[in-house]
């Protein structure tokens, strides 16, 4: 069987599409009845397959978003037939995905679908998003959660498939070793004690302002000596996020640090008393999984995928409520026995979550999507 696979709108690997595209290619089986080739822009011909020998196709389209989905409009298809492929995974269905499929196509979704359609205003894509996902021989949902936001949108429920993320233990995991006044990350030198948010200012539903609130309230009860950070690009929340920060009681102690390299963020983590999670609109909620990885307690809101991913690992608040975040800040510091709790539950529940197995079940969902021909007319 020979697998294409998509890599137009994973954004030079730079999102988070493209760190599960580069997760999950870096994963691949390349012995056995499966073949794979990476297509797209001769500029990905290194990105997602460095450390692997996976053949890949140039495309000729020009290096942008318009461009590209004209091409998986008019030209995808006749595209996929010479290069004969018997099925072809798309991980970037909200930005590129074809509206009818000549060859069976698995569609993976890592976002809240209706989410992103409210948030684009675009008709076209919307059209486009919606009639993809109803044409695609198959769905892969990373989330249950992300599954019922798929029945809503009127996907059949026989064609979704959950197959949860992995996540890089071999950057994740407890790092004994650590400075214990301050955590060196080039060019940030951070004091701590101090709580990680690791999320990007983009938008309300990612809560930082509660969390400031939430923050300045613990240090008003404890007096702790605690900081809060908070790494992520700016996005639309950004100004609201430094208002809030600026104009806090505990400004002080409040550190942005703006965009922060993914593979830096096990040593931030590794170095924090705990992750505190409270964005409400998460589809996979990997971070959480990443923070129990390296050996941190985790707490996090009781909405989206959260639950679902954090499992008894976790402890949970309501992220409107910010008594209740306050509070949850508190018990994961001074109550030991729940932090040990914690902590541990939390690194055996993280080690049930590897790219190797999200590979393995992403390949038997491919392999059952190949069905005769006449089945997918």
């Amino acid at each position: 069987m020979k697998v294409g696979i998509d890599t137009f709108g994973c954004d030079h690997g730079r999102s988070g599409i493209g760190l599960y595209l580069h997760s999950f290619a870096a994963n691949l089986p390349l012995t056995g009845d499966v073949n794979f080739e990476l297509f797209g822009s001769e500029i990905d011909r290194y990105t997602y397959n460095s450390a692997r020998e996976i053949p890949f196709k140039t495309v000729s389209v020009p290096d942008s978003l318009g461009a590209e989905r004209l091409w998986h409009f008019f030209s995808l298809n006749k595209f996929v037939k010479s290069r004969k492929y018997d099925v072809v995974l798309y991980p970037a269905i909200e930005r590129v995905l074809p509206i009818s499929f000549k060859t069976p196509g698995v569609a993976v979704v890592n976002s809240i679908v209706s989410n992103a359609l409210h948030e684009a205003d675009d008709w076209a894509l919307s059209v486009q998003i919606k009639r993809g996902l109803k044409k695609a021989q198959k769905v892969i949902a990373a989330s249950q959660f992300l599954r019922k936001d798929l029945l809503r949108l009127g996907i059949c429920e026989d064609k979704i498939e959950i197959v949860h993320n992995g996540i890089e233990h071999r950057l994740f995991f407890p790092q004994l070793h650590i400075d214990s006044e301050t955590v060196n990350i080039k060019p940030f030198a951070i004091k701590r004690p101090y709580f990680i948010y690791g999320s990007r200012l983009a938008g309300p539903e990612k809560k930082h302002v509660e969390l400031i609130k939430a923050f300045s309230l613990f240090k008003e009860r404890t007096k702790l000596p605690h900081r809060l950070v908070i790494a992520g690009a700016d996005g639309p929340a950004t100004e609201a996020t430094r208002v809030a920060a600026g104009q806090a009681s505990s400004a002080s102690d409040i550190f942005l640090t703006g965009f922060f390299p993914h593979e830096s963020f096990p040593l931030l983590y590794a170095g924090a008393d705990a992750c505190i999670f409270p964005s409400v609109n998460e589809g996979v909620g990997l971070p959480i999984l990443e923070a129990m990885a390296t050996g941190i307690p985790v707490a996090c809101a009781k909405a989206g995928a959260l639950p679902e991913m954090g499992g008894e690992a976790a402890l949970y608040f309501d992220a409107d409520n910010i008594e209740e975040i306050a509070d949850c800040m508190e018990k994961i510091v001074a109550d030991t026995a729940l932090r040990e709790k914690k902590i541990a539950t939390g690194l055996r529940w993280a080690k049930r979550f590897t790219w190797e197995k999200t590979v393995s079940e992403t390949v038997e969902v491919i392999k059952k999507s190949v069905v005769p021909r006449s089945a997918t007319e």
